[in-house]
């Protein structure tokens, strides 16, 4: 009886994180940003696709929507985030993860509001990546420009 318990309370090893191709760890964190803030509408979906086929050069197009669906079917069965960061945090250079709290952040700012959910999901995500605070700041200020927000 004891041995039975046991089995069922011990750890269940889940897929090593190298199962997870860099691509879909950062489509996952994508559609986690646009979900964000409890609303995921088609302009959510469209931005997560365009970012997607922008960064990985995706072709054809709709292979991007492919990468999106896959994103959301992972990130609905995810218990946290950590799995996708740690490929995120592995597979990117400085750089490539500085364009990605950028891209975030376009997500989040697709709709023109900063919701508290979003802004903690940022904060959270960013040293998770191994990015400061103040990298994602400057991703946040250079998007807002680029949409003509003001800071």
């Amino acid at each position: 009886m004891i041995d039975v318990l046991r089995t069922l309370f011990r750890p269940r090893p889940s897929a090593p994180d190298r199962d997870i191709a860099p691509d879909l760890a950062v489509a996952v964190l994508l559609v986690e940003a646009a979900k964000a803030d409890g609303h995921y509408n088609d302009d959510d979906r469209h931005a997560v696709t365009a970012l997607l086929d922008e960064m990985f050069d995706i072709e054809p197009p709709d292979t991007a929507d492919a990468l999106r669906t896959r994103a959301e079917a992972a990130q609905a069965e995810a218990p946290d985030l950590v799995r996708f960061t740690r490929v995120v945090k592995s597979a990117m250079d400085h750089d490539e993860r500085v364009t990605l709290i950028e891209a975030l952040w376009q997500v989040v700012l697709v709709d023109h509001h900063r919701d508290p959910h979003e802004d903690a999901l940022l904060r959270h995500l960013a040293p998770l990546i191994a990015l400061d605070d103040r990298d994602s700041a400057q991703a946040r200020q250079r998007v807002l420009a680029r949409n003509g927000q003001g800071a």
